[in-house]
């Protein structure tokens, strides 16, 4: 590489045209050879190193242009080697290129001078401008280096350095006014050179750094004590301070006094200032962003939790102080994994950003909305008087999520479930009271979701013993051998004999013993369990069912439960067809049960699902019929095979005149529609009476039989048949 005293005095401008050197540091000799054949190109040398010592040999030769380096080296760290190139001052751009994703080292290398910093899951054409860039500037930084040392040599060498600068440099006469300034004033400031000469430099300071600026503006030292990387806001020529947007500027400044002899004492006489002064705006954006990552949420830009915990404490410490209260929400969206499940990740996307400002819209201005992840949400309420303050803001957020958000074009209920913590009541630490306010939104879901309930201490045992039956019910999913299949009869009396059976599932726990459906399938449903309990569910009654068929029971139907949970995923039929093509069963051997409430959840979404396996010849049975506000043109609609009499009916008959009425037009309604009917529930003889009279056939309960085992079953099959 050339030296100053092998250059040409009368050349100003060095050959542009010379080899570019580019030293790429990293351990993986696959990255190093993509590198490499990314980087390569006319007028470049590519040199590698796999470790950091033999990095530091290397560049301690001092004619590396661009050196691409990775963090984690297996001997010396790459924060390492910039410290050591800073030491040492050894001048060569460095570009970060690691796979460390944190925040932390991000901010590090920056701040220990490193060029840029990339990901190395980037576009490869990141690394490609960035090296570009590197490259172009550090032929202007080579360039700056080479004119200075010609000053004394050329007039012409020093104004093109110092015209061609990418700095702002300036003279200041002793009164602190302008006797020059370079041509890149214009293009950072806005003045032209004209413009500025004779003004004082405070005209270009924002007010309020003028009292630190006037030490560097005013610098008298020279050498090592004189200002250096001072950092200053600037103002453009309308005055108004620079900000990212409208291209204002940040800059570091460095100065040192100008002396000239005095003729009458030989003492050197302070006659102004010359500076440099440096736009550092894109670093200071680079940090402020990765600052603001560190602390925010990127989709919604909310604050993040732990910018949402450091307020939560900031605000127990002023409460504590004052004697005051404040609450802390916690919120789940309810049914959100049925979006990303049905519309994709970006339609939930919009729904969470959409739901954030509906919620901030509920808030005071001094209170923080966080996202804590995924769907949940925590809220900070400081300076409240009692929890009720905390409730009218929940009842508030409540309304305001009534009305639907699009999704997808279409729109969506997307209710939400709160719980309420208040300090110092419900705690006083940041853990405990997001803790607690976490343990009354699950009490929320279990008592029926889209509401709030606050926090009680009884709600920690309830939790606990949540949280135990949850790891239990995974463990039990994972094992397949703890679930079992109960099965009842239905009974059609006006033929005498069975002619079908609903399959119940039990979890025969190792420790509670056997537990209902109705105490886990819930818990299932919640934590997105349900799905696997279903797939069992489905094979385990095939296989039952061409167990029996296969011993002559040839005309028994299956009716099989179904979460309306299963009918939101749009791979239903394919799990319903597999373990009735698996036990070679045909479609009308089975019936599908769906709760009434289904059909007034989102009719249209399903419609499609339910006709298609009523093509088949699959059973569709509507449960609880007549529970609910269903329209009648929803039968039609669905095409549904058959209506269970709801047993809340079924068990006033003969007792309440309403219900004998209701259990009437439910079996004139199905008839007009050419539906099968069965009573559910039936455990008297006046009520089979009953039911007979009204014209209802088919019905099932404990007045013929509780649901059985496989085995036990089977035997009552078998008499029904001798029967």
């Amino acid at each position: 590489m050339s030296t100053l005293s092998d250059i040409d005095p009368i050349k100003v401008i060095p050959d542009l045209t010379e080899t570019r050197s580019i030293l790429i540091v990293d351990d993986e000799a696959r990255f190093r050879s993509a590198y490499r054949e990314l980087l390569a190109g006319p007028g470049r040398r590519i040199e590698e190193c796999s470790c950091g010592r033999e990095a530091l040999q290397r560049l301690d030769r001092r004619d590396i242009d661009v050196v691409v380096l990775d963090l984690r080296l297996p001997d010396i760290g790459g924060i390492e080697i910039m410290d050591w190139l800073t030491r040492n001052r050894i001048s060569t751009s460095v570009i970060v290129f690691s796979a460390d994703e944190s925040i932390d080292s991000a901010i590090m290398a920056l701040r220990q001078g490193a060029f840029e910093f990339i990901r190395k899951h980037c576009d490869p054409a990141d690394l490609i401008q960035s090296v570009d860039r590197a490259l172009r500037q550090r032929r202007l930084e080579q360039e700056n280096v080479l004119m200075t040392a010609r000053l004394e040599q050329s007039e012409r060498l020093h104004r093109f350095l110092v015209e061609q600068s990418p700095d702002l440099i300036y003279t200041l006469d002793n009164q602190g006014r302008f006797v020059f300034v370079n041509g890149r004033v214009e293009s950072l400031l806005g003045y032209t050179r004209e413009e500025l000469l004779g003004q004082h430099f405070s005209v270009i300071v924002h007010e309020d750094d003028l009292e630190q600026a006037h030490y560097a503006f005013g610098e008298r030292r020279i050498g090592e004590r004189a200002t250096s990387n001072f950092e200053v806001r600037l103002r453009n020529k309308q005055n108004s301070v620079r900000n990212f947007d409208n291209r204002m500027i940040v800059a570091i400044l460095s100065s040192q006094g100008i002396y000239a002899a005095d003729d009458g004492n030989n003492q050197a006489q302070f006659i102004g200032t010359s500076g440099v002064a440096r736009d550092i705006t894109e670093r200071k954006r680079a940090e402020e962003t990765i600052a603001f990552q560190a602390f925010h949420d990127l989709l919604t830009g909310l604050p993040n939790r732990t910018l949402f915990l450091d307020r939560l404490e900031l605000s127990i410490t002023q409460a504590k102080r004052r004697n005051q209260r404040l609450g802390v929400m916690f919120l789940d969206i309810d049914r959100f994994k049925l979006v990303n499940d049905t519309y994709g990740h970006p339609e939930g996307d919009r729904l969470l950003k959409e739901f954030a400002t509906r919620v901030r819209q509920c808030l005071r201005s001094g209170d923080t909305l966080a996202r804590q992840g995924g769907d949940e949400f925590t809220v900070l309420l400081p300076d409240i008087i009692c929890g009720d303050d905390v409730a009218v803001i929940a009842k508030k957020m409540l309304a305001e999520l009534k009305r639907p958000f699009t999704v997808a074009e279409r729109d969506f209920l997307a209710t939400v479930s709160i719980g309420i913590a208040v300090y110092p009541e419900d705690g006083e630490t940041p853990d405990e009271l997001i803790r607690n306010a976490d343990i009354a939104m699950y009490q929320t879901k279990a008592q029926g979701k889209d509401g709030f309930l606050e926090f009680r201490p009884a709600m920690n045992t309830m939790h606990v013993e949540r949280i135990s039956l949850e790891n239990d019910l995974r463990l039990a999913i994972k094992d397949g051998n703890q679930f079992e299949l109960h099965y009842q009869p239905q009974i059609n009396l006006r033929q005498g004999r069975v002619t079908g059976v609903e399959a119940l599932i039990r979890w025969r726990h190792p420790t509670q013993g056997l537990i209902a459906p109705d105490a886990f399938i819930p818990l299932a449903e919640e934590t997105g369990m349900i799905s696997a309990v279903s797939n069992w569910v489905l094979d385990a009654a095939c296989f039952q069912l061409a167990e029996w068929r296969s011993k002559g029971f040839t005309e028994l139907r299956m009716g099989i439960n179904l979460s309306p949970r299963e009918f939101e995923r749009n791979d239903l039929f394919e799990r319903i067809a597999t373990p009735l093509n698996h036990h070679c069963l045909p479609p009308e051997a089975i019936e599908i049960e769906i709760t009434e409430s289904l059909l007034m959840k989102d009719a249209e979404s399903i419609i499609a699902k339910v006709r298609q396996l009523r093509r088949t010849g699959m059973g569709i049975s509507i449960d609880d019929f007549g529970t609910r506000y269903s329209s009648l043109n929803y039968l039609r609609r669905f095409s549904v095979s058959t209506v269970k009499i709801d047993q809340s009916f079924v068990r006033d008959l003969g007792f309440s005149h309403g219900s004998d009425a209701i259990v009437h037009a439910i079996i004139g309604i199905a008839r007009s529609f050419g539906l099968h009917v069965l009573a559910e529930g039936v455990e008297s003889e006046g009520q089979r009476e009953a039911l007979l009279r009204l014209g209802c056939q088919e019905m099932q309960g404990y007045l013929f039989s509780k649901p059985l085992p496989a085995a036990q079953l089977e035997d009552f099959l078998a008499q029904n048949r001798q029967a």
